[in-house]
């Protein structure tokens, strides 16, 4: 479709209609270019006198004496009346970090983890790391014996329950952002219900910036009976300290949003009055695709004489941290900043200054999906909650504006709220988790928001063929054990502890260090070819694992010099934080005695190596010129920005990830051979002969034994839904009792227990119920392999 022609035109619902220019709209509102503008409205007052104007100060003694009586408390309010940054501090001023105690706060996003301890610290005058800390994956900086404000992500404070699971050193924690409903933010939720019933003193505080506090308090509420005066858990709002902000739609859906945004901004640039603007998009290509426009278009209305300059700023959650905490930064009077973000702006930080926000309307989303057992990243449309949000972010200083790239019809078709990620993510990093803290029956976990039955089922599979589970479904010893301690993937984790048996745990270190950092490869905008031409003598044929390795081993060779890095336009501050990420996986392979040893240049048993953790990442080159995965055809192609792109298309290949945007793409990608799949996971591939979609003949084909492809599947996958949502298992297991069928003791390994195959009258029925209810009292019982006693006094409080 091609571009619309002029200028994009906007209007506000119930203004004279479409058709008055954007000047016209809101002249009298809008403000003197005289006017500067301001990062900080308060910063000529003293830090105490900031703290005071913000909205939650006139609260501080009303949501002391709710923590004070009420076991949880659900406080929301809108991003910037100060929850995040006062609430901590007010606890710590009414003693709850007495005698040694933390006050934990949890974030979301590691770049709030960081920028609100960094606020929190300087308010209190205190050097960051002592009084108060922060702490994210790869990066503690805390004090264990000063520390008594903890910012870390929801995450971290999962594993920090492996080794503390009551966490006794916390008096508060506070979920901050939980509305985001993160993985972990939901795991943690569940956890910490089931912790409160050991710990009656340990406060909850819930914060969040939308409307869903009901849910929250009903699920934290401990109170059975009809007695309002029992209740454990209460609601608090917040009100926020937000200016009217005007909402415009654009007339008839745009063809290119990237495109229409930048033409947005340029036209609030040249005729609106002072105030900077943010503009949402979905990832990173799209925003450095539009800094890039944007920067060429400052430097033609420059060369005008326009005194108005623009300075545009990326943001995303994959960016430096150096450069993500430039949007912070104050500008001069002269100078209008452009925001270009991610859903990162929409409630995780707060940027003071923004006058005008532009909405795209989408979103990147990570959905897996069970049937092809694929996890990928989609852009879809964002909710009415989002959309409020980023509207919300223009109407923090002053009266702003927000202009939304679709149309009011169809904002109203949005979803109210974003799918949780419980319910649309690969669940198997979680089920290890709850696994190695003693829940090995995770069906009766507390789930706020209960995922897919076939998410659950195809996270179980891929745990079981990676050896980290047993058919009984529980943590093998070790591996299953090992697999949970490591901060990773458990692929990436199986393939680092497989390493030292392949001999090249020193290459697979850095591989696996190098993949946890975004964007090591920089490409300027008027700099793309010699970028790219640097970016190619890193490049070898075996594909991007090995690609990364020679970029770490290259960096190290060069003493970790930025201007080596600067002169082949790679992420020096990546780079740096991969040398930590691998000290600190090194020593975990040292602590379970993984042999350090080299492959000397040999690159077979890295790529073996390689194999043995992303097996179930296989895909064979097409005819049709495409990749298909083995287990159920599905059609994926090589990502432009991998090293095989462009090369001729190896015929097996692994890979780490796939996203979606007009096709669906692999990334990581790494050439390897067939053969590998059959002699590292036999239980997973078998050698025959299999016809292609197209009805092309294959003399040389693998395929996976799927453990579930069974008529029993379908009555499972039905049931356990059941056992989800109303946390009981009795029923399923009867039901697939009475299926009867010859697949019955290899398919129910899933459920914990193997039965023996029965002929299921009315009598052996009434005796499978009954025991079934002792399996099912038993399900919850500690781990036996565990042996620290943390994991087993955690697991008892399952079954009060």
């Amino acid at each position: 479709m091609a571009a619309p022609v002029g200028p994009l035109k906007f209007w506000k619902p119930g203004t004279e209609g479409p058709g008055v220019s954007l000047s016209e709209e809101r002249q009298n509102a809008a403000e003197s270019s005289s006017v500067s503008v301001i990062y900080n409205p308060f910063i000529s007052l003293s830090i105490e006198q900031q703290r005071q104007k913000l909205p939650v100060f006139k609260l501080r003694n009303h949501i002391l004496y709710l923590v004070e009586n009420y076991q949880t408390l659900v406080i929301v309010g809108e991003t910037g009346c100060g929850k995040s940054t006062q609430i901590p501090q007010y606890l710590t001023e009414a003693g709850w970090t007495a005698e040694g105690r933390i006050v934990g706060v949890t974030q979301p996003r590691r770049v709030a983890c960081v920028s609100i301890a960094e606020r929190v610290a300087e308010e209190r005058g205190a050097l960051l790391g002592h009084e108060v800390g922060y702490c994210i994956r790869f990066d503690d900086c805390t004090d264990p014996q000063a520390t008594r404000i903890k910012f870390l992500t929801d995450g971290m404070l999962v594993r920090e329950m492996m080794a503390d699971p009551l966490l006794t050193r916390y008096s508060v924690i506070m979920l901050d952002e939980a509305h985001e409903r993160t993985l972990y933010t939901d795991i943690a939720i569940g956890l910490l219900k089931k912790v409160q019933k050991k710990r009656g003193d340990l406060r909850l505080i819930i914060a969040s910036a939308t409307l869903d506090a009901e849910k929250f308090r009903d699920f934290f509420n401990q109170n059975e009976s009809s007695d309002p005066s029992k209740d454990t858990s209460m609601i608090l709002t917040v009100e926020g300290r937000t200016f009217p902000v005007d909402v415009f739609y654009i007339q008839s859906p745009v063809p290119d949003y990237v495109k229409s945004t930048v033409e947005t901004v340029m036209k609030i640039h040249n005729s609106e009055g002072d105030g900077d603007i943010l503009a949402f998009l979905t990832g990173q290509e799209e925003v450095e695709t539009v800094v890039s426009m944007l920067i060429e278009q400052a430097r033609i209305i420059a060369r005008t004489g326009m005194k108005k300059h623009l300075r545009v700023l990326p943001m995303y959650a994959g960016l430096p941290a150096a450069e993500q905490m430039k949007v912070f930064e104050r500008m001069p009077h002269n100078v209008r900043k452009v925001i270009v973000a991610t859903n990162i702006a929409e409630t995780s930080i707060t940027i003071n200054g923004i006058s005008f926000v532009v909405d795209c309307g989408f979103v990147k989303l990570r959905a897996y999906n069970p049937k092809t057992a694929i996890e990928c990243l989609v852009v879809v449309p964002i909710s009415k909650a989002s959309a409020n949000q980023r509207a919300g972010r223009a109407g923090r200083n002053r009266s702003g504006k927000c202009y939304r790239l679709y149309t009011e019809e169809d904002f109203e078709k949005l979803p109210q709220s974003t799918i949780p990620e419980m319910q649309r993510s690969n669940l198997a990093p979680v089920i290890l988790q709850l696994k190695a803290l003693g829940i090995d029956n995770v069906l009766r976990f507390p789930f706020l928001s209960p995922p897919p039955a076939q998410s659950m089922v195809q996270a179980l599979e891929l745990l079981y063929a990676l050896g980290g589970l047993d058919k009984y479904c529980r943590l093998t010893e070790p591996l299953g054990i090992r697999i949970a301690e490591f901060p990773l993937n458990p692929m990436f984790a199986k393939m680092l502890l497989e390493s030292g048996n392949f001999g090249c745990s020193q290459e697979i270190l850095s591989i696996a260090s190098m993949m946890q950092i975004q964007n090591i490869f920089t490409i300027p905008p008027n700099q793309k070819v010699l970028a790219i031409r640097e970016h190619r003598k890193f490049a070898v044929e075996e594909g991007d694992h090995l690609t990364m390795l020679n970029v770490y081993e290259a960096f190290i060779k060069h003493n970790k010099s930025s201007q080596w890095c600067q002169e082949h336009f790679l992420n020096y501050k990546g780079l740096v934080r991969a040398t930590i990420v691998r000290e600190q996986l090194k020593k975990l392979l040292v602590k379970f005695k993984v042999p350090k040893k080299s492959s000397e240049g040999d690159p077979d048993p890295v790529l073996r190596s390689i194999v043995s953790g992303f097996f179930a990442n296989a895909a064979r080159f097409h005819s049709t010129g495409c990749y298909r995965t083995i287990r159920d055809d599905h059609e994926l192609y090589i990502h432009p920005t991998s090293v095989l792109y462009a090369e001729k298309p190896p015929r097996w290949v692994v890979y780490n990830e796939v996203i979606q945007t007009s096709k669906y793409y692999m990334r990581d990608v790494t050439a390897i051979k067939s053969a590998w799949l059959l002699e590292l996971a036999p239980h997973f591939y078998q050698q025959g002969t299999v016809r292609a979609r197209h009805g092309l003949q294959t003399n040389m084909d693998v395929h996976p034994e799927s453990l579930f492809q069974t008529p029993l599947s379908i009555l499972l996958f039905t049931s356990l839904q059941r056992s989800l949502t109303h946390q009981c298992m009795i029923c399923t297991m009867s039901f697939c009792c009475m299926c009867n069928l010859t697949k019955f003791n290899s398919s129910l390994w899933i459920y914990g227990f193997s039965p023996p195959s029965l002929f299921v009258s009315s009598i052996g029925l009434s005796f499978i119920f009954c025991v079934l209810c002792k399996v099912q009292n038993s399900a919850d019982a500690p781990n036996e392999s565990l042996k620290s006693s943390s994991f087993k006094e955690f697991a008892k409080s399952w079954d009060t």
